[in-house]
């Protein structure tokens, strides 16, 4: 029963860090400056995180799970959310950015 629950940890852990990749490749791929934050590591940032997410963002039972994104304290969305914006190509209004394209174009 323990090998179970372990195999469950550690498969649901590996998933959680495969979004956090994805997304982190987005962003150095497109040069967007960011920092990434450990909310493993700091109950202060876990906390903050979880005061700064929207109610209606907020699972019905337990907290958010990572990666969470926000532009500074503004909440941008979850994985699913960044996900279905880069499949719509409106990711950088998720962000909160302007289009690159938007700031080629400016002379």
């Amino acid at each position: 029963m323990k090998c179970q629950h372990l195999r469950w940890a550690i498969y649901g852990f590996q998933m959680i860090k495969k979004k956090q990749q994805d997304v982190v490749r987005f962003l150095e791929a497109n040069k967007i400056e960011f920092e990434e934050v450990d909310i493993t590591m700091s109950e202060e940032q876990r906390q903050w995180m979880y005061k700064n997410i929207p109610p209606e963002k907020k699972p019905a039972q337990g907290n958010p799970l990572p990666p969470q994104i926000f532009n500074d304290d503004q909440y941008c969305g979850d994985y699913d959310s960044f996900f279905e914006s880069k499949e719509s190509n409106t990711v950088f209004s998720f962000l909160g950015l302007k289009s690159q394209l938007a700031s080629k174009a400016e002379p």
